[in-house]
């Protein structure tokens, strides 16, 4: 078996560049602020307090049906990934949440967590990834994660890579679950559990930043389909990133991709001195 090569192409490289930026730069709050038009917390005040509790319950609640989903229904399949298919189903059910708003934005968070799952996995397929595979499946998962933050997160430990270190030990506890006893049941897995929780408090952040763009009175039916259109189409990107990550270092391996991406994060020296 040759060794991997030791350094990226031009064209990896680019890619390796396209998706620093789509893992780095994931803001959903700062795409739904440029949409509305004013700070997202504008939303959050209109709020009652008690959908904050619900919103986390719900995240939740979903994120049980995308491993379920992950676990049984997804399906290799050939083809390049249908990304305005995707945003389209998340377009359509979005309207209907807007047009009737209230707790409608909840009861359309199950089928548009389906579609995003499905979008993920098209997209992981379309970078190589075999989803007959578990790990990749769970991989899947992982992207409601990398795509969301969580309140207490420290600035200098929410990278890609720190994030992804943080997942890897509920991911991988989950899936020699899931491997031993080839299904998912929620009574008595604390490896399944542990894992809807880390990946749920961070998505659930996500979907309230979502729900306070769309309570906002001006938005209606209209407002509530291009919300959830770029609901789906942030964890598109922040998959994109990911999957490519995964495929560069299925080439390069994970010590050169991790140290070249790293590179890119790193600031800019400034010099102290100007030039001669």
């Amino acid at each position: 078996m040759s060794a991997p090569p030791t350094f990226l192409s031009p064209q990896d490289r680019l890619d390796l560049q396209r998706a620093h930026q789509s893992l780095e730069h994931p803001s959903f709050a700062i795409r739904l602020s440029n949409f509305v038009g004013m700070p997202i917390e504008q939303g959050f005040k209109l709020l009652p307090r008690r959908w904050h509790r619900r919103l986390h319950h719900y995240a939740e609640q979903a994120m049980w049906r995308a491993l379920d989903a992950a676990v049984h229904c997804l399906k290799d399949k050939k083809g390049a990934s249908s990304d305005r298919y995707y945003r389209f189903l998340g377009t359509a059910s979005g309207a209907v949440g807007g047009f009737v708003g209230g707790p409608a934005l909840l009861l359309e968070l199950p089928f548009t967590t389906t579609v995003m799952l499905r979008a993920i996995a098209d997209i992981a397929r379309s970078q190589g990834e075999n989803l007959d595979d578990l790990e990749t499946r769970m991989a899947c998962l992982e992207v409601f994660a990398l795509g969301g933050h969580a309140q207490e997160d420290d600035a200098a430990d929410t990278g890609y890579y720190s994030l992804r270190l943080a997942l890897e030990a509920p991911i991988a506890g989950a899936s020699r679950y899931i491997a031993q006893n080839g299904t998912v049941r929620r009574e008595g897995a604390p490896a399944l559990v542990n894992t809807i929780v880390v990946v749920s408090r961070r998505f659930g952040v996500t979907l309230s930043e979502k729900a306070a763009a769309e309570i906002i009175p001006v938005i209606g039916a209209v407002g509530g389909a291009a919300i959830n259109r770029l609901f789906v189409q942030h964890f598109q990107d922040v998959a994109h990133g990911h999957f490519t990550i995964r495929r560069l270092e299925r080439k390069y391996g994970t010590r050169l991709v991790r140290a070249e991406y790293r590179k890119l994060a790193a600031p800019v020296p400034r010099l102290l001195f100007a030039p001669a």
